[in-house]
């Protein structure tokens, strides 16, 4: 409660600022409006049904992203950390791959995939799944040799190993990377949405709102409302972590 109430603390007075500088006109309200008047305008796209379905596309697309993310990240992260011989060749392509930013494929996948729905999940997939499979990876490797030895001791496979000892082990580290992996693929969804003109999302709600208008209140608010999200989802995911690794300091230290 303490640690919320000086984050709402912090927030409240970063948005007395923004209201004493529109108002004493410091900064010019047509193109930074006051919190007060976004904050209005927030209120009511609430209660805005064309809104409130590019909320939805944008909440869908996440969701899809991110479970194909984990689908497939934390396989390839227990099958690189357990063969080193795999995990050295492939070392050069990942690395490759990893720096390069989602939305500078944006004109790839357009052409590939089209500008429909498809193109904004397979860029929040891209995004998400480097730090689940490197938190897999890293897991792997601070895994007790013991525990490891003791089962191939009792003739387990390598596989049942993997997902009956190695698995349970790296929970924490590979939910640490899901969470980390949440806030990111909602970036490049967003990004997306605004970059490649989505019919629907809250990046197309931003872009159309941005284009020949003058309504940045509306530009603000849908920002803000994609901001409220990322905070919530990494919020929620982060109270889940500690009540489901209630044993682990895992995700305690990676949000410090």
């Amino acid at each position: 409660m303490t640690r919320f109430l000086r984050g709402l603390a912090g927030l409240v007075g970063f948005f007395l600022l923004w209201e004493a500088a529109c108002r004493t006109g410091l900064i010019d309200q047509t193109f930074l409006p006051p919190p007060s008047t976004v904050l209005a305008t927030i209120g009511q796209l609430l209660g805005d049904v064309s809104f409130l379905r590019d909320v939805i596309a944008t909440l869908l697309a996440w969701a899809i992203a991110l479970l194909i993310a984990v689908a497939i990240a934390v396989p390839a992260g227990l099958l690189l950390g357990s063969v080193p011989g795999l995990r050295a060749a492939t070392a050069t392509v990942v690395e490759f791959l990893r720096p390069i930013p989602s939305v500078a494929l944006i004109p790839l996948v357009l052409l590939l995939i089209g500008s429909g729905p498809e193109s904004k999940i397979t860029l929040g997939v891209y995004a998400a799944v480097w730090p689940i499979m490197f938190n897999t990876i890293y897991a792997l490797g601070e895994i007790d040799p013991v525990l490891m030895e003791t089962a191939r001791a009792y003739g387990t496979s390598r596989a049942r190993s993997l997902t009956s000892v190695a698995l349970p082990h790296t929970a924490p580290f590979v939910f640490t990377g899901i969470r980390l992996s949440a806030t990111i693929a909602l970036i490049a969804i967003v990004s997306t949405e605004f970059l490649a003109g989505s019919q629907l999302g809250i990046g197309s709600f931003i872009l159309q709102a941005s284009t020949g208008s003058t309504r940045f209140d509306l530009v603000l608010a849908g920002t803000v409302v994609a901001g409220l999200l990322g905070f919530l989802i990494n919020d929620g995911l982060e109270r889940l972590g500690k009540r489901l690794f209630r044993w682990s300091t895992v995700d305690r230290e990676a949000t410090v």
